[in-house]
């Protein structure tokens, strides 16, 4: 398998991995857009050059838009290896590369967000094990931060105290999400048009900046809903599946 790095340069011409890959519709936009506005934050976007999902994304941890003390860490935010690609060791490519190109940094090690058991669009515990990671710490909600150190004496990562305690002021369905995952350009606008035609209260928190999503209370930036205040879940929704959570 032969791979690319995502550049400001050739990021218009290269399929993103986890969107379709038409440039014009608005989950590739959104993406896209997010992307290169990190770019000059250290942020890596290392893929197959085939189409398909099968990348890693990575950033210095004191840019990632998550609510992390993890100074001199690289965040993954995602590695998905999946469909035909799986079962060919190019996960272990990704991350291989990836530990190589933070240690060139000079970075402490790697760090991830997971759970003690697989959820929906964090990473596997038992890859992250298989791996050497261990976790580090753990949200009131079960979400857990893995870290890899290079060294033994590298101090552990940990979440911010805002997002050790999940919680949402506001009664009701409440939503926070980023740009940084594709699909939410297109689905959070259908949650939010079947929770008002059904008049369910419901507010989404479009977090727009590294220090929104440092600051928020919940480990997981790129979607989190909570109902009356308790933290419900990190996976997206469409609006039969909001609507059968709301209704039932």
């Amino acid at each position: 398998m032969n791979y690319i790095i995502v550049t400001k340069e050739n990021l218009e011409k290269e399929h993103v991995c986890c969107a379709i890959s038409n440039n014009s519709d608005v989950q590739v936009l959104s993406k896209k857009t997010w992307l290169a506005d990190r770019f000059d934050d250290g942020l890596v976007f290392l893929k197959s050059v085939e189409r398909g999902k099968c990348f890693i994304e990575y950033i210095p941890a004191e840019n990632a838009w998550n609510p992390l003390e993890a100074d001199g860490y690289m965040y993954i935010d995602c590695l998905w290896v999946s469909g035909s690609f799986k079962g060919h060791g190019y996960s272990s490519d990704l991350l291989d590369a990836c530990i190589r190109d933070s240690k060139d940094k000079g970075k402490k090690g790697l760090c991830i967000l997971s759970s003690g058991k697989k959820k929906p669009f964090l990473a596997d515990p038992k890859y992250l094990k298989h791996k050497g990671f261990t976790a580090c710490d753990e949200a009131d909600n079960g979400i857990q931060l893995w870290y890899l150190p290079f060294s033994p004496d590298a101090e552990a990562p940990k979440f911010k105290e805002c997002a050790r305690h999940p919680h949402a002021k506001e009664e009701g369905y409440v939503l926070y999400y980023t740009n940084q995952c594709p699909f939410n350009a297109k689905y959070v606008p259908v949650v939010e048009r079947a929770a008002r035609e059904h008049g369910i209260p419901f507010r989404s928190v479009h977090l727009t900046s590294r220090e929104e999503a440092q600051n928020a209370p919940t480990p997981v930036t790129t979607y989190s809903l909570f109902f009356n205040g308790v933290y419900l879940t990190n996976e997206q929704m469409n609006d039969t599946k909001f609507l059968k959570l709301a209704t039932h």
